[in-house]
């Protein structure tokens, strides 16, 4: 069982969902490489950066959000959660509903917008 360097509530959380998602540690092939941007000669000797292979499906997540690898570890799990919920609920994943939020938020500006022209004229 891996250890990550975050409070055990969210560890239980990710583990939660990982096992909600069907993924399991075996079917991880986990590569660490190094990361890139700033930290100078940092950068040129850690290998912080996290390469996660999720085997059945075939989905890859590359992390290198963090300098720390175990924070980079735990990222990459949630980050493939977050790949295996939207491939399979479509729709319905969080993901695409901010996306969709988002869309909806700035279509209703840019009419605004238009119409606060349309008045001073």
């Amino acid at each position: 069982m891996i250890t990550f360097p975050v409070t055990q509530k969210k560890a239980d959380a990710l583990r939660s969902r990982m096992k909600q998602c069907g993924l399991q540690e075996a079917d991880f092939e986990e590569k660490f490489i190094r990361s890139s941007g700033p930290g100078g000669q940092k950068t040129n000797k850690t290998a912080s950066c996290v390469y996660l292979i999720h085997k059945p499906t075939g989905t890859e997540v590359k992390c290198d959000k963090e300098r720390s690898q175990g924070l980079n570890r735990y990222y990459a799990r949630k980050f493939m959660c977050e790949q295996i919920e939207s491939k399979t609920e479509g729709v319905k994943s969080k993901q695409q509903f901010k996306a969709e939020k988002i869309r909806k938020q700035k279509k209703r500006r840019k009419r605004r917008a238009a119409d606060k022209l349309k008045r001073k004229d």
